[in-house]
């Protein structure tokens, strides 16, 4: 069984925001969330990156508390981006993706997101399934 398919959350259920939202936008996407990073696209759907708390947080104090809310998210410099995963790639791939990761993003054939699976989600599955030994 490949673990994607299977773990996929769809585009449509994943908060993402697009690289030309202005840095306000993408704080009133991710803050009711509570989520620590989402992915970042193009209009076009591509996967562009990773949006952390931390790089608006750091981006916001060097702009200066006044002045950040017109910058584009395609602006802030990010500290790292989640790498994306082809749909057909192996279980073994999407795991040792998901030690480092709390999602990863997939991609398809013509490099389009078409949703993430998270390390909770993995975690989840196999502790009820017991393939994990503490």
């Amino acid at each position: 069984m490949k673990i994607i398919s299977h773990f996929l959350i769809p585009k449509h259920k994943v908060v993402y925001v697009y690289d030309d939202f202005t840095v306000k936008e993408a704080l009133e996407k991710i803050k009711p969330t509570r989520f620590s990073a989402i992915p970042i696209l193009d209009r076009e759907g591509h996967y562009v990156g990773t949006l952390s708390e931390g790089d608006l947080l750091w981006f916001i104090q060097s702009k200066g508390f006044a002045d950040f809310e017109d910058a584009k998210v395609s602006e802030v410099p990010r500290h790292r981006d989640n790498e994306p995963l082809d749909i057909k790639a192996n279980n073994e791939i999407l795991l040792s993706k998901a030690i480092d990761e709390n999602f990863v993003p997939i991609i398809d054939d013509q490099k389009i997101f078409t949703g993430i699976v998270t390390r909770k989600e993995l975690l989840n599955y196999f502790f009820e399934r017991k393939f994990i030994i503490l």
